[in-house]
């Protein structure tokens, strides 16, 4: 059975390292795996439903693009396209829209957050947002979708609406798209305060390390890294109540692919001036071929266009057949 994988990022400013190892690198591993079938998109409609710089949106894509493609997803196993250029992921957001209970729109943790305490005033698009989120997974008939904790309750609607489908026209058409599991992701926190989730929106830049910093940059922004006076423990229950060593301890684990155990293991009793150091080695010999692939695609940009038009193409294809049956089975005229 062929397992029909989609996700996506929207095109909002640089992305970090919480971004790579939260989600990239696992993306990356989804395209190997045997019938996979992956779509990954750059989710630029989202974007748009919250304030953002209209002059830098489609650089902003593109350079998504590129991330995606540094860091290894390869555009000839997976797609790699953008969400406005594929009209069907509007069109199904309407479909669905009619069967999108307005009482559940509301209870949505993100329009919350992000609406705060001005909810008569937003857009309608921020409220309907993950109506539009399920029609990206539904209009390719996506059976998995890699999620984060802030995603789930976004992908259990699209379940809601899959059914909710299916039980009114009396169909089997939309599968209940499931979480893909892909083992612990690193919570990776800011640099400067390890209670708070590393954030392309956050307002200092030596917050985060981004996959555009060069190696001098991410040297930097590791030396200057919030830590603490105690060297560093045997064991990881020991780091509780040390928000900025666990997560030091965390990002190193992640790049150097073995536990936090085993990182641990190998600095205990040393304080944080011998082990920033190591942690700027692994950092920069992981980040910096991506960093340089990055560059290299974004003084070519043309190239760029070139993979995105192809995956938009492909991408149409996929969709435009689902909606139109979508449209058949909700009894639209198709001429």
């Amino acid at each position: 059975m062929t397992k029909r994988i989609l996700s996506g990022m929207q095109p909002t400013s640089q992305l970090h390292l919480g971004n790579y190892l939260g989600a990239l690198k696992n993306w990356v591993k989804l395209q190997e795996e045997p019938g996979a079938h992956c779509l990954y998109m750059i989710a630029d409609l989202h974007a748009v439903t919250v304030p953002y710089e209209r002059e830098s949106l489609a650089n902003a894509t593109r350079e998504i693009a590129a991330a995606f493609i540094a860091a290894g997803i390869d555009p000839d196993k997976s797609h790699i396209f953008v969400q406005s250029a594929v009209p069907g992921h509007s069109q199904l957001m309407w479909m669905l829209a009619t069967m999108a209970q307005l009482g559940k729109l509301e209870r949505m943790t993100q329009f919350k957050d992000k609406a705060g305490k001005n909810t008569e005033r937003v857009g309608l698009g921020l409220f309907a947002y993950p109506v539009l989120m399920a029609a990206d997974i539904l209009v390719y008939r996506a059976t998995h979708v890699p999620v984060g904790e802030d995603q789930k309750q976004h992908l259990e609607l699209s379940r809601e609406l899959a059914s909710t489908f299916n039980t009114r026209y009396g169909v089997e058409f939309f599968p209940q798209p499931e979480p893909v599991i892909t083992g612990p992701a690193p919570r990776v926190m800011s640099l400067r305060d390890g209670t708070q989730k590393m954030s392309k929106s956050a307002e200092s830049d030596m917050t985060r390390i981004n996959l555009t910093d060069d190696a001098d940059t991410i040297a930097k922004k590791i030396r200057k890294a919030k830590t603490d006076a105690d060297p560093l423990p045997e064991k990881l229950e020991d780091l509780s109540g040390r928000p900025e060593a666990l997560n030091l301890v965390t990002i190193y684990a992640a790049l150097a692919e073995i536990s936090r155990e085993q990182a641990l293991k190998s600095f205990v009793g040393q304080q944080f001036s011998a082990f920033k150091p190591a942690l700027v080695d692994v950092a920069v010999e992981k980040l910096a071929p991506i960093t340089s692939r990055m560059k290299e695609l974004m003084d070519d940009t043309a190239r760029i266009d070139k993979i995105l038009a192809k995956g938009n193409e492909r991408a149409n294809d996929e969709a435009g057949p689902i909606v139109s049956e979508a449209m058949k089975i909700m009894g639209f005229y198709i001429g």
